[in-house]
C-alpha cells in the first residue's frame, strides 16, 4: 500500500496540476536535479523545476517501474523515452510530519538519457523563464 504524499504525488502526476504541485510541497523544499550541482532551495523553484520535468519526462511513455516507500520517505523508479531515448531514472521524495515534499532528488542513467534530459530542461526552463518576464 502507499503512502497519502505519494499517493497525492501520483494524482499530480496524472493531472499536472501545478496548484496541486505547489500545495504538496513545504515552503522549504529543496530540488536535486541530474544535470544541475547546485540544490534548488524553496517551493517556488522547487515548483518550477518539477512543472518543467512534468512537459519534458512526463509524455505518454511515462511510467513507474516499481516503488519502494517508508515513514517519511520514498524511491520511484520511472522509465520514458524522448526523441527515440529511453530514459531510466529514480525519484527520490521525502516529506515532513505535514505531509509536505522536504526534498525532491532525481536520478537518470544512462549518459545520453542524461544529456537529452538536459537538453530539454534546459528548453523548458527557457520557455518558462521568457514567459515570467
Amino acid at each position: 500500500m502507499g503512502h497519502p504524499v505519494i499517493d497525492r504525488w501520483h494524482e499530480v502526476i496524472k493531472s499536472g496540476d501545478i496548484k496541486a504541485l505547489e500545495a504538496l510541497l513545504d515552503d522549504e523544499a529543496v530540488f536535486h536535479s541530474p544535470v544541475v550541482f547546485t540544490p534548488q532551495r524553496g517551493r517556488r523553484i522547487t515548483t518550477l523545476y518539477l512543472a518543467a520535468a512534468f512537459q519534458v519526462l512526463g509524455g505518454s511513455s511515462f511510467k513507474y517501474l516499481r516503488e519502494v516507500i517508508g515513514e517519511t520517505d520514498a524511491v520511484l523508479e520511472f522509465q520514458t523515452e524522448i526523441d527515440g531515448i529511453t530514459i531510466n531514472g529514480i525519484d527520490m521524495i521525502q516529506w515532513n510530519d505535514a505531509g509536505k515534499i522536504t526534498d525532491f532528488k532525481v536520478m537518470v542513467r544512462p549518459l545520453q538519457a542524461i544529456n537529452k534530459v538536459h537538453e530539454k530542461m534546459g528548453e523548458m526552463l527557457e520557455k518558462y523563464q521568457k514567459a515570467a518576464s
